[in-house]
């Protein structure tokens, strides 16, 4: 039985990831925040995991002060920096690290695959650390993959939870033009990818997105359709910059983003579109 280890292990992602590998007949360990602060105890862990998933991070879609700005790069940064100075002191590291990054990190000025252009903005700058953090723990022993999510979608957590009580009330819109990208995974494609990196060992950097990018107003239609619901109040861009400032930025400018790496290693989607993934988790 192989075991993994998973930082940030209570949120929607987490929890999903570790009923989706105990049903495979993994041990999912998560790792807890008391765990991440004694090196002894998390070097320990480590050297008798098999896989370790990095997921740690404040919430993104937040107020975005000066002071959650810290909270949101030390609650990344921190966490995998202890991480990797476990791996490389201990004499049997996990054979795979995969660690999360996101789809912020470039710019939305085009479609892109994993070599699209990086934004310079706090969003892109926090995933570009991120990344270059977890890709110190490569080694012989030790392969290193980065997922860059896109907005993951779901029916037990996730954004879908949070958005669909105005749309099931009629009360839902577009937000500002509609036009932004949104770029998006529903869960079981998310799991089922992780299952695809770790069985076939695969190592780079991958988008986890549907093949399919759409815009928010994409979005706005596929849940009224879905829920038959009117979707005529659009909610105006200068209400999300009161509510979360500059963190409103994750809802108003929004990437286009597909997984080419992972489609060229012939990994099968069954959600393609968001009209397909909506009626599938909205039904």
């Amino acid at each position: 039985m192989q075991t993994i280890a998973i930082t940030g292990a209570s949120g929607f992602v987490g929890n999903s990831l570790i009923k989706f590998f105990t049903n495979l007949n993994y041990k999912v360990i998560p790792i807890k925040r008391e765990t991440l602060s004694d090196k002894a105890k998390l070097e320990e862990l480590l050297n008798s995991s098999d896989i370790l998933i990095n997921l740690s991070g404040a919430n993104i879609i937040n107020r975005w002060s000066e002071s959650y700005k810290k909270l949101l790069y030390s609650s990344r940064i921190d966490t995998t920096q202890k991480l990797v100075s476990a791996i490389k002191n201990i004499a049997n590291p996990p054979k795979i690290f995969i660690s999360t990054s996101a789809v912020g990190i470039y710019d939305n000025k085009s479609t892109y695959d994993e070599k699209g252009t990086f934004s310079n903005d706090f969003l892109s700058t926090l995933c570009q650390d991120w990344e270059k953090e977890a890709l110190k723990a490569k080694s012989e022993k030790t392969k290193v993959s980065i997922f860059r999510f896109g907005i993951v979608l779901g029916q037990d957590g996730g954004a879908l939870q949070k958005m669909i009580t105005p749309f099931k009330l009629g009360l839902g819109g577009v937000i500002g033009s509609g036009k932004q990208a949104f770029s998006f995974i529903h869960i079981e494609d998310l799991l089922e990818a992780y299952k695809f990196v770790i069985e076939n060992s695969y190592e780079d950097t991958f988008n986890l997105t549907a093949p399919i990018p759409t815009t928010n107003k994409g979005l706005t239609l596929a849940l009224g359709k879905t829920l038959k619901r009117p979707t005529i109040l659009p909610l105006p861009e200068f209400v999300l910059n009161l509510i979360f400032s500059e963190g409103a930025k994750v809802l108003t400018d929004g990437q286009s983003v597909v997984p080419k790496r992972l489609l060229d290693l012939g990994y099968k989607f069954k959600y393609k579109t968001i009209e397909e993934t909506i009626e599938n988790l909205c039904k």
